[in-house]
């Protein structure tokens, strides 16, 4: 291998880890948030705001972080993005209340935002060869399909063994190691200058819009829906405005924040359709299989995370090995459409699961169908970066990230409220707890069955059959001076 070669593994290496290590701070909290509520005495309706307050930070920054890392160089944002994740996380794992813990949840988002907006965008020019590519592609979606789901195994072992403060200060080492490998792995590039796209207006438009409107999706799926419905919904309805304005924006400015030609792309935006559906869809598994097994079959937070463990290994063997071979042979929408069938086989099996599941016969096919997820997620990485060109590759990459977010946060929004009237419903009926809570999750298990049968139908129409390997083939122009 070639020094010039193992250098651009170190730089897959270093972006992986920070994908890891965000990925792992949103699905490690869940199963802690039992022991974070008795320890800090958060009311139930503040729980979720653990939550809530990393993904509104999160979500609502990414599409100004990509486009800053393509003005200003992704190396610099890349680098400020981790520093501050690493300290917020240490003032997590150090709360003593509510607030402080929101606070510095909050933190985290806008720090992870700032460092993740621009992964993509640096894979995509670092690994110019598509075989490389293909490979380098597989292994970071295994960071980010796997990593939620080691992220409840960890979780569970951290939290009973040394205490839920440890979810957080774990970051602390790995964001130093990241920090450090980082200065050295990755090139140091000079951006086109803030003159070349420093759209004030559009930047507060998108950033305020997009945070309102993750707001406005978690406090209905923080099942405040009847306590804040009139409020959520102004918020939604501001944030429509705020977004159309910024397309308007967008069209008519000199130097616009997010070029509209980006969404020309056929492949570009019928991925991001795909994945909005797809990881709304997903929710369900990620969080209320957890919380079922937790809920409803007694689980606890270590036997949660080790029943989860089959799905981590799964989703790793197919991403890692499995993915790029199919998608160098057969292109990234066969393997699309073939990830998403073995999801919603896995769907439609959990929607028949019974208050007295049985782990080997209910829930352990599950976990070996959701390898579907190994595949799609690749997949979509890949047909939506295929319109990415060298100066808006941090760009397509803060988008392609916004649309991971708002899937999640629809998903959140309407399955939990789904499953929570449900479950209210067949309480007030008689039905015993067990029974309600199923009821509810089988809700939640149908509407995503139906998510995914809408995304498979989605990738079909949208993404015509692509030359063999041209999804995978990155726009590269030089960049503008």
């Amino acid at each position: 291998m070639s020094r010039i070669s193992r250098s651009r593994w170190l730089v897959l290496g270093v972006l992986s880890a920070t994908m890891l290590m965000t990925v792992l701070d949103g699905s490690i909290v869940t199963v802690a948030m039992p022991a974070i509520q008795r320890d800090l005495g958060f009311a139930p309706a503040e729980l979720s705001w653990t939550v809530n307050a990393y993904l509104i930070a999160y979500g609502g920054l990414l599409l100004l972080a990509g486009r800053l890392g393509d003005l200003i160089g992704r190396r610099a944002v890349f680098l400020a993005g981790n520093a501050v994740f690493a300290a917020a996380s240490l003032l997590a794992g150090a709360a003593t209340g509510p607030g402080m813990l929101i606070g510095a949840r909050f933190l985290q988002g806008v720090g992870s935002a700032i460092a993740s907006a621009v992964v993509l965008g640096i894979l995509v020019t670092t690994f110019t060869d598509a075989g490389e590519r293909a490979k380098a592609i597989g292994v970071f979606s295994f960071t980010g399909a796997a990593g939620a789901s080691l992220g409840q195994v960890l979780g569970g072992v951290l939290t009973d063994m040394l205490g839920w403060n440890y979810i957080f200060l774990v970051n602390v080492p790995i964001g130093v190691v990241t920090i450090a490998l980082a200065v050295r792995a990755l090139p140091a590039e000079r951006g086109l200058g803030l003159s070349a796209g420093a759209d004030a207006v559009g930047a507060l438009l998108v950033t305020v819009g997009v945070m309102l409107g993750i707001y406005a999706v978690v406090e209905i799926g923080a099942v405040q829906i009847e306590r804040y419905g009139l409020r959520s919904l102004w918020f939604g309805a501001v944030s429509l405005v705020l977004l159309a304005a910024f397309l308007v924006r967008q069209a008519t400015a000199r130097t616009p924040l997010m070029p509209l030609r980006i969404l020309r792309s056929r492949a570009v935006a019928g991925a991001n359709l795909v994945q909005v559906l797809t990881l709304g869809a997903m929710f369900a598994f990620q969080i209320m299989v957890a919380l079922f097994m937790q809920q409803v079959l007694r689980y606890g937070a270590l036997g949660t995370g080790l029943a989860m463990l089959p799905a981590a290994l799964a989703i790793a063997g197919v991403s890692l090995f499995v993915s790029p071979r199919l998608s160098t042979r057969f292109g990234a929408r066969a393997v699309l459409l073939g990830g998403l069938v073995l999801l919603i086989g896995a769907m439609a099996w959990l929607t028949r699961v019974p208050a007295n599941a049985r782990y080997v016969t209910d829930l352990l096919p599950v976990m070996v169908l959701i390898m579907g997820g190994g595949l799609v997620l690749p997949a979509l990485t890949a047909l939506g970066m295929s319109g990415a060109r060298s100066d808006d590759a941090g760009l397509v990459s803060g988008f392609f990230n916004t649309t991971q977010q708002v899937g999640m946060a629809v998903g959140v929004a309407l399955l939990s409220t789904l499953a929570a009237s449900r479950t209210e419903g067949l309480l007030a009926g008689g039905a015993s707890e067990a029974v309600a809570l199923t009821g509810g999750y089988r809700l939640a298990f149908t509407v995503s069955l139906v998510l995914l049968v809408s995304a498979f139908v989605a990738a079909y129409v949208v993404l015509r059959r692509p030359r063999a390997g041209a999804e995978q083939a990155v726009e590269l122009q030089p960049e503008r001076v």
